[in-house]
């Protein structure tokens, strides 16, 4: 168990690393098209900052605000207390402000920038259907989610997605209505245009790549959260159940939408993440990894 949470950290931390190269090429680029480009990717960078700056410390107002959820009054959700009391005990974590999402669809998220300004959100529907055992076993895997600070690296994420995504629209923007470069330098030499083809290609393709990477984050955060989450209870079996009755069921979470889908514990809109059958493409894009194969990684704990 411990050794899949360091691999989970390890690849996350690769993907991190691609990151920053990718924001790289992309201000690079973005620099040699333009010419004067060093002002537009400061100006650029810093927009994305600014965003980022707002998400980290509001995310959790918006996310909580979009999903509906009302506070959980500690007399009528006294079990769901008592759950996150015990568990934070364990894990000597400050206990989250707790929230209910009217919905009939079993799910739940964590959100907040570090245990000390976190939520825990479960729906009606989770509750209804969940033993004590599997409701633990949610519970601890979005404590988890506080613990590992994952909102902390999904926030770094969406920044380098940003800035990407900005630094690629301007330079695309600019370069086609003819901003940029002056075209009597001597970039007009054959390996000039190379150069400048292969800015272009970079800038159409760095957001398609950033979005991939943030997905592939968001992935292997989940099983570290499901990893950590036993760890906490020392019971892989409520946690397991809990996934399969996720697994079994085929509703979606009216208020959730594709901006906040990788923050609930599995794919809360249509369109369930299944095995192995789906093709490659088709798992890339997905913000949370098949259920079966996370059934399958607790069952070998």
């Amino acid at each position: 168990m411990y050794e899949q949470i360091a691999q989970n950290k390890r690849r996350t931390f690769v993907v991190l690393f691609f990151f920053v190269l990718l924001i790289a090429g992309a201000g690079l680029a973005f620099n040699y098209i333009l010419g004067y480009g060093t002002f537009g990717v400061i100006i650029a960078v810093g927009i994305a900052i600014s965003m980022s700056f707002f998400s980290y410390f509001y995310s959790d107002k918006v996310a909580l605000k979009a999903s509906g959820a009302q506070p959980a009054d500690e007399s009528q959700y006294r079990r769901y207390h008592n759950l996150v009391e015990g568990l934070c005990i364990a894990s000597g974590l400050p206990k989250p402000r707790l929230y209910v999402v009217n919905d009939p669809a079993p799910n739940a998220f964590a959100t907040g920038r570090n245990p000390e300004h976190a939520a825990i959100a479960v729906t009606t529907g989770l509750l209804e259907r969940m033993n004590r055992v599997e409701l633990e076993g949610v519970i601890a895997h979005e404590l988890s989610h506080i613990k590992n600070y994952d909102i902390l690296v999904t926030t770094i994420a969406v920044t380098a997605v940003g800035a990407v995504t900005l630094m690629a629209d301007i330079g695309l923007r600019m370069s086609f209505f003819g901003g940029g470069r002056n075209r009597d330098s001597n970039d007009n030499s054959g390996l000039g245009a190379i150069l400048a083809i292969a800015g272009l290609a970079l800038l159409v393709l760095a957001p398609f790549a950033a979005q991939l990477m943030h997905f592939a984050v968001s992935r292997n955060r989940e099983y570290l959260a499901d990893a950590t989450g036993v760890s906490l209870t020392r019971y892989p079996p409520g946690l397991i159940s809990a996934l399969e009755k996720l697994h079994a069921d085929q509703s979606i979470v009216r208020n959730a939408t594709k901006a906040t889908a990788s923050m609930w514990i599995e794919q809360p809109l249509k369109g369930k993440v299944g095995g192995g059958h789906e093709k490659w493409l088709d798992k890339a894009f997905n913000t949370h990894p098949p259920l079966d194969d996370r059934i399958a990684r607790l069952k070998e704990l």
